[in-house]
C-alpha cells in the first residue's frame, strides 16, 4: 500500500483475545482492499484475555511489530484515538512509546498514532469517506457471531450508526 510516497504493511497479532478468528478475517480483507502486504503472529500467554482492557496491549503490540518486522527505518503506527480511558491511547503514552523505539533503533523507528487526537466518531466518518466497506470490519470484544452487542465495542458502534 502506498499513501503520498509512503510504504505500509499490515501485522495482525494473535494475543489470545477472543475475537482472534474475526479480527483477523478482518484485518486481512482490509490490507487485501488496500492492497497492502499482511502478516500474522501468534503469542501464547498463559491467561485468557476477554472484553475490556489488556494492560500493556498497545506497548506490546508496537513491539511486537518491531521484532517481526524488522524494520529499519520508518513509522509503526497503532491506531489509538482520543475519547478512552486508557493510558495506552494517550499523547503521553505514545511520547513514551516513540522515545522506546527510537533508543532500540538508533532514532530510525518511531512511533506514530495518526488518529490521537481523533474521535470514533471522526476516525468512522473518516473510513467511511475513503469508500472501504465498513460491513468488513469487526469490533466485538466477545468474539461472537453475531456480535453480542453489549460490550464497550458494540455499544459504540451502535452510538455510531453502524450495524453490528
Amino acid at each position: 500500500m502506498q499513501e503520498r510516497g509512503l510504504q505500509a504493511s499490515c501485522l495482525f497479532v494473535d494475543y489470545g483475545q477472543a475475537a482472534v478468528a474475526h479480527e483477523m478475517q478482518s484485518s486481512a480483507t482490509l490490507a487485501k482492499l488496500l492492497g497492502a502486504e499482511y502478516s500474522a503472529v501468534r503469542a501464547i500467554f498463559p491467561n485468557a484475555f476477554g472484553s475490556g482492557e489488556v494492560v500493556g496491549r498497545n506497548a506490546f503490540l508496537a513491539l511486537a511489530g518491531l521484532m517481526v518486522s524488522q524494520i529499519n527505518t520508518g513509522s509503526i503506527a497503532l491506531g489509538i484515538h482520543a475519547g478512552t480511558r486508557y493510558y495506552d491511547c494517550t499523547p503521553g503514552f505514545l511520547t513514551s512509546l516513540d522515545r522506546l523505539l527510537a533508543e532500540y533503533t538508533d532514532g530510525r523507528v518511531r512511533a506514530a498514532a495518526p488518529f490521537i487526537s481523533w474521535s470514533k466518531r471522526r476516525i468512522f466518518e473518516y473510513y467511511v469517506g475513503t469508500g472501504l466497506p465498513i460491513e468488513v470490519t469487526y469490533s466485538c470484544e466477545a468474539g461472537t457471531q453475531p456480535p453480542c452487542g453489549a460490550c464497550a465495542s458494540c455499544l459504540d458502534r451502535k452510538a455510531l450508526g453502524c450495524n453490528l
